[in-house]
């Protein structure tokens, strides 16, 4: 009953968003424009999701080694299955069956593999709200005098989300700093419930453990880093897509895309659908003057091959291990509570 609750709330959000994404859009021209779009910068945008990917892949690999070294082939895998996993089913499923796909392939702790996941989601905020301020103070200075009112508003979630991820990272600082503690404090806080304290105590404690990166400032360091190239990657992708529709979007203003695509997929609806449409001709029509026709169709095809790569790989390596799309559902559900 209560995952078909959230089911319906996911498809209810999506609903909207894509209601609101196709708002007064004329589907004739919205179509006229995507087959006038040059196929040489949707070429590059293609080939950058693969980059971006790949990076990804290393940057967690990185991430991992605290844990246990893992295979550069097994970090790539396993992020591809995971996006798959996120573009197919709702409520970012994938974040879970990442870990537990890397797992079941090195024979490490999910758990810890999970706290990963949650410490690059952290290193992903701290980046793109780099670029965005970039953008906004450095690259165009003039932009709030073009749209004072969005500007402001963006300025406003882009401090909440940087005293968020602040936060975030003070935590786990604290939570990483003495693994075997925290085990033991939560051990002594769950003696209410015995026949759950001891394993509550081991997943903490695992969980702890894939916080190393956090221990070691060079290592976070490093790994923040890399998430520039990431991040630019997804930059160069985005910038392609504007070209090849003609918008008038330059490369430093795809930064300010990102951060606005980065707010639209918080909706975890299956592959974001619906909040990266309509995140994305937000931010082309309002900041960049674009027309509903243009930004419409250019959200659509950035979206396919966003996503594109990791699906087709993903759902191609999972194959290869006999996890099909229903298999993938059930992870979903029982991977948590098998995690330790």
């Amino acid at each position: 009953m209560k995952s078909s609750l959230r089911t319906l709330a996911v498809v209810a959000a999506a609903a909207v968003l894509l209601a609101l994404f196709l708002r007064n859009v004329d589907f004739w021209r919205v179509g006229r424009e995507i087959g006038h779009a040059r196929p040489e910068w949707l070429a590059l945008s293609l080939g950058s999701m693969f980059v971006n990917l790949s990076i990804r892949a290393f940057r967690w690999q990185y991430l991992l080694d605290p844990l246990g070294k893992v295979a550069f082939s097994s970090a790539f895998r396993a992020t591809a299955v995971g996006f798959a996993a996120s573009t197919v089913l709702p409520a970012r499923a994938g974040e879970v069956i990442r870990p537990y796909f890397l797992a079941r392939q090195e024979h490490m702790s999910a758990t810890g593999a999970f706290a990963t996941i949650i410490l690059e989601r952290l290193l992903d905020v701290v980046t793109v709200l780099m670029l965005l301020a970039s953008y906004v103070f450095v690259f165009d200075k003039d932009l709030s005098v073009t749209n004072p009112v969005a500007v402001t508003w963006l300025k406003g979630a882009g401090v909440a989300a940087a005293a968020g991820a602040t936060g975030a990272l003070v935590t786990l600082f604290i939570l990483a700093g003495d693994p075997a503690r925290l085990g033991r404090a939560i051990e002594k806080l769950a003696r209410v419930i015995p026949s759950f304290a001891e394993r509550l105590a081991r997943i903490a404690e695992k969980f702890a453990l894939g916080l190393g990166a956090i221990r070691h400032p060079s290592r976070l360091f490093v790994a923040l880093l890399c998430s520039f190239p990431l991040w630019l990657s997804i930059a160069v992708g985005i910038w392609a897509v504007a070209v090849a529709f003609q918008l008038a979007v330059p490369f430093t203003g795809s930064f300010l895309i990102i951060a606005l695509l980065v707010l639209g997929v918080a909706v975890p609806t299956p592959g974001a659908i619906g909040g990266f449409h309509a995140a994305f001709r937000y931010g082309a029509t309002t900041f960049f003057g674009a027309t509903d026709d243009a930004a419409v169709g250019a959200a659509i095809v950035l979206h396919v091959l966003s996503i594109g790569p990791a699906l087709l790989l993903g759902m191609y390596f999972a194959a290869q291990v006999g996890v099909n799309l229903s298999r993938m559902r059930d992870l979903a559900v029982t991977a948590p509570g098998d995690v330790a």
